[in-house]
């Protein structure tokens, strides 16, 4: 039967989505992304380009955080019907490292093995030209994906090798990405004494962190969970640094468990997880 599949590299969806919707380039852990929509949209896509296609999967590329497994927003992604999340790995600089060769190796095998004859691939990275070429000569047609303006957040290169090119908006892309409200540091009050008082202000902290989050991503959360007892990473740094603002130094170990184990007491009350 034919098939088309779509590969994301999330770290340039994220990139240039946030230039899209704020101007400039926002880091990762200030973005919140809508799973289920983004998948809507991709398949919708899909659809557009390739007719009445059968979809294969959405190929999801992502960088891991160390040795800490998926992230809450990765597990959320894994467990959506048709998606398949596949990881790089993200080195000390902060940067997406192993991603490319993952979309060239998957894309690749699947045209040679006359699993898809279409693709749709949302990267802007000039490594990815010779998958496509390869593809292209086992008779793929490849649709390129980007987020306006793709001259200017795409390789030239990859863009004149693709079937097609289409364009997201700002509007389009605010549909399924947002950029997280800030909470403001929390001080200790004048007067309070050391220590008696600290417990009480990272209780207050884990909660206001947990009232802040979005929609989405207490979704990824209760689905995180389901599996596993810890704070996701991209949470628990966030969670410690607004520790260490309200008590104005470094948190002693209890400390730092009393203040993970209260934000996830708040997260499991939440109406999306209660």
């Amino acid at each position: 039967m034919d098939r088309v599949a779509i590969f994301v590299d999330a770290g340039y969806l994220f990139a240039q989505g946030s230039a899209a919707i704020s101007g400039s380039q926002q880091p990762r852990s200030t973005l919140v992304l809508n799973e289920e929509i983004i998948v809507e949209e991709l398949i919708g896509v899909a659809r557009l380009k390739c007719g009445q296609l059968q979809l294969l999967r959405i190929y999801w590329y992502d960088g891991a955080l160390g040795n800490r497994g998926l992230t809450a927003e990765q597990t959320r992604l894994a467990s959506l019907d048709n998606v398949k999340v596949r990881l790089g790995f993200v080195n000390g600089a902060g940067q997406q490292k192993g991603v490319d060769s993952l979309i060239v190796t998957d894309l690749i095998e699947l045209a040679r093995n006359r699993a898809i004859i279409d693709a749709i691939i949302v990267s802007g990275d000039e490594d990815i030209r010779i998958g496509v070429q390869i593809a292209q000569n086992f008779g793929v047609r490849v649709h390129l994906l980007g987020i306006e303006p793709s001259r200017g957040s795409q390789s030239p290169h990859l863009i004149n090798e693709a079937d097609t090119v289409t364009e997201w908006n700002p509007a389009k892309i605010t549909t399924f990405l947002t950029v997280h409200k800030t909470v403001g540091k929390t001080s200790a009050p004048l007067n309070l004494g050391p220590e008696p008082l600290a417990e009480s202000l990272l209780d207050n902290v884990a909660e206001a962190y947990a009232a802040s989050l979005e929609e989405p991503e207490i979704k990824n959360l209760a689905v995180y969970m389901d599996t596993k007892s810890d704070v996701p990473p991209e949470f628990d740094g966030k969670l410690l640094a607004k520790g260490r603002d309200a008590v104005r130094r470094d948190l002693l170990q209890p400390e730092k468990r009393r203040i993970r184990k209260k934000f996830l007491e708040a997260v499991k009350k939440t109406p999306s997880t209660a």
